[in-house]
Parts: C-alpha cells; structure tokens; sequence
C-alpha cells in the first residue's frame, strides 16, 4: 500500500502503481508526495521543479520537513538533468548537499513509469521484514476495515495485495480462509498445492511454534 498526497495525483504513476499490484490511498501528507511506511517518505520532483526549487529557496526546508517526519526520507528526480538552467555543477551540488547536510537518498528516475517501479520497488522491500504501514504522520494512519483485512492475508508467504484481494473475495472473510482446506485454497486462482500448503500451515499453526517460517 502506498498513500499518496491529495495534492499529487498524477495518473501515470498511480495506475502504474496499481497495474504492479499496490493499493493505493489518497490522503494529505504532512510532508512529501508518497507515504510507503511509517520510516520512508517521498518526495517527488520533475528536473523542473528541483530547478525551481533551488531558484525560490524551497528545496532545503521541504527537505528538513522530511527528514522530521520520515526515518528514511527519499527525494525522487524525474527527467533530464541536462535541460536544466543553471547548468550540472549547481544541480550535483544540490544533490550532494541533500545527502551530506540533509541525509535525504536522492534517486534519479527517467519518467513517470519509472517512478512508480521505483515507488513499487520500495514498498515490497518495506512490506518484506513486516508489516511497515504507511502513514501520512508519523506512523499514524487511519484504515479501513477492507484494507486492514488485506494487510493480515497479504502478509502472508506467497500473498501480495492482488491475491490477497482474490482470497477475501472468495471467501468472504479471513476466518473462512483460515477454516478452508488446502484443496478449497487451492480453487483460488494463481494458487498452486504448494502455496495453499503454506497458507493452511501458517494460519493453523499452533503459537509459539518455534519453527522459522522465514
């Protein structure tokens, strides 16, 4: 799940976003564009826009907002570097010193398209340790009762957002999963023996196990 500012909403990049499997929330974000997890924020600027930035003075108390609210905050440029006005010297410059005096991660993105993988890319890698949920300050986030059922399911081994949606629809609710068979799990499309295996063990499994699941 990835919230995204009111204030950003660029189509390309959410329905990319969600054509590579991630929910998508629109709220307003204290600061940045993108909430992935209660520890990363990001920014997201066209080459543009940083220029402009840079120009009104903007770039660096934008960039202090984010460094207090995100344990990891990230700045995503988009485009080429190359149209820019005051020249690759002052743009590297800029950069350098977001990391050196800011500890803001500056990624370099070609489009839209590409932002979104990397928008995507950072969410699996959050959501991979456990569950990280994405908050619009710091680490409080108001869900759903939908999307906390497809948080629970989508953590499990072999279940993104997408399946995780397929289950509860079949289904109806996570008790009914927890109850079903490996055989009934398996009815659910892209579930293979194996994977329903997992998910009927995990769910049935007695705790403490003392077994690592991994």
């Amino acid at each position: 799940m990835v919230v995204v500012d009111k204030r950003e909403r660029n189509g390309l990049i959410v329905s990319k976003l969600e054509e590579l499997g991630g929910s998508v929330v629109f709220d307003t974000i204290e600061s940045g564009d993108y909430a992935i997890s209660e520890r990363v924020g990001v920014e997201r600027k066209t080459v543009t826009d940083f220029e402009r930035s840079i120009i009104d003075g903007r770039l660096f108390d934008q960039a202090a907002r984010l460094k207090e609210n995100y344990k990891l905050p990230i700045l995503i440029i988009e485009g080429d570097a190359e149209i820019l006005r005051l020249g690759r010297k002052v743009f590297m410059g800029a950069v350098v010193s977001l990391f050196i005096d800011c500890g803001i991660e500056v990624i370099r993105s070609y489009d839209e398209t590409e932002t979104a993988e990397i928008l995507s890319f950072i969410a699996q890698r959050e959501m991979k340790d456990g569950i990280r949920e994405p908050s619009p300050k710091h680490g409080i986030r108001s869900f759903t009762q939908d999307q906390f059922q497809e948080q629970v399911i989508g953590n499990l081994p072999g279940v993104g957002p997408k399946l995780s949606r397929h289950l509860l629809s079949h289904f109806g609710n996570i008790k009914q999963i927890s109850n079903a068979s490996v055989k009934e799990l398996m009815e659910v499309e892209k579930i293979g023996k194996k994977k329903a295996t997992t998910i009927h063990k995990i769910l049935n499994a007695d705790y403490p196990s003392g077994a690592d699941t991994g």
